[in-house]
């Protein structure tokens, strides 16, 4: 186990767990890729919905590590990377404070964007907070009951692309839709490789997510089909114009099939995490691939 001295700066950047930090900024690259093929391309957004993204990641993250934490949820048995308040790194006391800060500094950022978007972008900046919380907390959290995976979709696809897309263009198109949905399914994979590897924990504290709910085959294969339909969600680029942002993300299903096939092979335990890993990986590689495609489409 390793050794981290109470508070530190080094259990904050591990609370704030840097790898997950990759979903939060492929929609944001994606929609701004999207933007910059439109000849919309405007950085000060961009950037300031970059920051708004990754300091909600981390909120996220620390309310995930202190409501499981206090829900029990947190076990010996747990197979998934050390969390900071049941390792004792961080005191629920200061994980609450640095919750209320990493959602105020979002908050802060989010507000840059008002100018771009108008107050339409306020309520979505809200539903986002509101999202966090209940992913974890509450009468009813969400990832607790299987929700989590349409979540993503939403707040990992469609809200993130679509407004990210918004505040430089103006506007969001079918296409930007495309990508976003697009951009969730492959995000989710890292969800569901996750609750694949916790599918026995989970069901030992209650966490009813599609993996219990299904079983350890429907799991596997859904991990397979969200890749796939990733990649075919690129295609109207064809029609769009944009005929390389349509064909590169098909080299991700190289390795996106090469880890599911390790992901079989596996089924179960912590050798899964490397699996994680590969997943994120996969999962940037798609986004720079389509942005690829995208800005190659406007040259």
């Amino acid at each position: 186990m390793e050794t981290v001295k109470r508070n530190s700066p080094k259990a904050w950047m591990l609370a704030a767990r840097p790898k997950t930090l990759t979903a939060a900024a492929i929609p944001v690259i994606a929609g701004t890729a999207a933007a910059y093929a439109d000849g919309s391309f405007q950085w000060r957004p961009a950037a300031a919905c970059l920051a708004f993204a990754l300091l909600m990641q981390v909120a996220a993250n620390f309310i995930n590590d202190l409501f499981d934490y206090l829900k029990g949820s947190d076990r010996g048995d747990r197979l998934g990377p050390e969390r900071a308040c049941a390792q004792g790194w961080i005191t629920p006391r200061a994980m609450m404070a640095g919750v209320a800060a990493t959602v105020a500094a979002a908050c802060t950022i989010g507000c840059l964007l008002l100018p771009y978007g108008g107050w339409p972008l306020a309520v979505v900046g809200a539903a986002c907070v509101v999202f966090a919380f209940s992913y974890t907390t509450g009468p009813y959290p969400l990832s607790y009951h299987g929700w989590g995976d349409l979540m993503v979709l939403v707040f990992f696809g469609l809200v993130p692309v679509g407004c990210t897309y918004y505040v430089q263009a103006g506007t969001v198109t079918p296409y930007v839709l495309a990508v976003a949905v697009a951009c969730g399914l492959a995000i989710d994979t890292l969800l569901v490789v996750n609750n694949y590897r916790d599918r026995e924990a989970d069901a030992r504290s209650g966490k009813r997510t599609v993996v219990v709910r299904w079983g350890e085959r429907f799991g596997r294969y859904l991990y397979l089909l969200l890749g796939v339909a990733a990649t075919l969600l690129c295609l109207p680029g064809l029609a769009d114009g944009k005929p390389l942002a349509a064909l590169l993300p098909l080299l991700y299903l190289v390795p996106h099939g090469l880890t599911w096939r390790k992901m079989a092979r596996l089924r179960q335990g912590r050798a899964l995490n490397a699996v994680l890993g590969a997943t994120s990986r996969n999962m940037l590689l798609f986004a720079l691939l389509l942005a690829a495609g995208l800005v190659l489409s406007a040259a």
